[in-house]
């Protein structure tokens, strides 16, 4: 059901206070998707394994074994959080299905503003709109 003109009117006065407030979260909100998400966490996980790497090489070189174990558990957590994180990316044209928690998957997933939407005409029709 499309919004009325008052409703998009109301709509985008909250961007735009949004937008004046925090343009650093509504930007966020606005361009960046599951995806994008999941590829730059997978990014960071690499990163995080070559100071792993860097880590071990410097206990082995200066003979401290508790710089190399730590590299090798910095190593070992961002192997763990990139094959997650590249598994869970959906492939491009498809929709993410789920989410880190399988009790959360028997209830569809609704965006925010159709969450908004609802709540918005939940309200006018309690006051008799």
């Amino acid at each position: 059901m499309p919004l009325s003109e008052h409703e998009q009117r109301m709509l985008e006065q909250m961007e735009r206070a949004l937008y004046a407030e925090d343009p650093k979260f509504a930007s966020a909100l606005e361009g960046s998707g599951l995806r994008t998400y999941t590829r730059r966490r997978v990014y960071q996980a690499v990163a995080g394994f070559l100071v792993g790497i860097a880590l071990l090489m410097a206990g082995v070189i200066a003979q401290q074994i508790w710089v190399s174990v730590v590299g090798f558990l910095v190593m070992l957590g961002c192997a763990v959080l990139a094959v997650t994180g590249w598994r869970k990316a959906p492939k491009p044209g498809e929709q993410p299905v789920g989410g880190p928690h399988v009790r959360r998957q028997a209830r569809p997933k609704r965006s925010v503003m159709d969450r908004i939407e609802e709540r918005w005409q939940r309200r006018r029709d309690e006051q008799g709109h």
